[in-house]
């Protein structure tokens, strides 16, 4: 690929102002020219929307204080009057949100305006509906920044593991449920490795989804979405919780040398369950290996033997670059090795 030009601008409109919104709206702003050089196209946002207020950013990409935004217009209407070929959406993965979600996710695509998407919350619900509107529209949805931040496997389960008979996704995509295992195996309580894992930015302010299992069997029911076609909606989650119960079992493991971990799994030979349960890891198995916030995910592929991927920064930066990568992908030119 050449050097970029202007006409290779991309407009794109951000739904959400919170801390992942922000840093995809700042990297932006700062890698433009960078991202320009590299894949022959610049994305800037040319909207920002929040629940009810909207703003056009700066020529600079700096986007102006909220005071001076004004009322939140139609999506369809910014859409058209911006020209935007992404729709990217950072909003909180919420029960009250989702329908908003879903709702403007689908007139974009059916628009033919590509989605890139952290939120998670109404692909859980809505995957079939907004499948049809991209085909509808001609466009494409990625959603790396709801699978894991910046650890690729969304793109791994899409596209890269075709033709290598994947039938199990093993995983421990939740970083503070491991940071919180590890910190139990030490003699800490609940209550203190939560506190830590906050003090470190780890944890959210409501831990209750990542120490449930909620929050990595909802990335295991994206990935098996990606992989084997499950409609996320049809499937049944099992799971077991670090709690106050779980302090003896990290303990215990570490005494002998093991790891306890939150592992979530499915397989392509029981469709649509999705279990996550407190296993032991030894030595030479790369959830084993994990520590802190890191995340894993491997995909068994008999013949081709396991595909693993890890590490990946879990936070507001390492989600918006996830955004920033997708948002890249569906609208750079590709030719030769690109």
């Amino acid at each position: 690929m050449g050097a970029g030009t202007e006409e290779n601008r991309t407009p794109v409109v951000l739904a959400g102002y919170g801390p992942v919104g922000r840093a995809f709206a700042d990297r932006l702003a700062r890698d433009g020219a960078a991202l320009q050089r590299r894949y022959g196209v610049r994305p800037r946002v040319a909207a920002v929307r929040a629940s009810a207020a909207q703003c056009r950013p700066a020529a600079d990409g700096s986007v102006p204080p909220r005071p001076d935004w004004g009322p939140t217009q139609p999506l369809g209407e910014t859409l058209d009057r911006t020209g935007a070929r992404v729709f990217v959406q950072a909003v909180p993965s919420s029960p009250e949100l989702r329908p908003r979600a879903a709702e403007e996710a689908v007139t974009a695509l059916r628009r033919g305006i590509h989605v890139v998407t952290a939120t998670k919350s109404h692909l859980l619900t809505h995957w079939r509906q907004l499948e049809e509107a991209a085909r509808a529209g001609g466009s494409t949805i990625r959603i790396s920044g709801a699978t894991g931040a910046a650890l690729p496997a969304g793109d791994l389960a899409r596209t890269a593991l075709r033709g290598l008979d994947c039938r199990t996704i093993r995983a421990c995509p939740n970083g503070t449920a491991t940071f919180v295992l590890d910190r139990l195996a030490e003699g800490r309580a609940v209550d203190d490795a939560i506190r830590a894992a906050r003090l470190l930015g780890i944890a959210e302010a409501d831990p209750s989804a990542d120490l449930s299992g909620e929050d990595a069997a909802t990335k295991v029911r994206l990935l098996a979405a990606l992989a084997w076609g499950w409609d996320p909606s049809d499937v049944r989650v099992r799971a077991q919780p670090v709690d106050g119960t779980t302090a003896g079992r990290a303990r215990d493991a570490a005494s002998r040398s093991r790891r306890l971990r939150a592992v979530a799994e499915a397989s392509a030979d029981e469709p649509g369950v999705v279990r996550v349960r407190l296993e032991e890891t030894g030595p030479g198995d790369p959830l084993y290996a994990l520590t802190g916030p890191e995340k894993a995910v491997v995909f068994g592929c008999p013949d081709a033997g396991d595909v693993t991927v890890s590490g990946g920064r879990s936070s507001p930066e390492g989600a918006a670059l996830a955004l920033v990568k997708d948002t890249v992908e569906v609208t750079a030119p590709r030719t030769g090795f690109c």
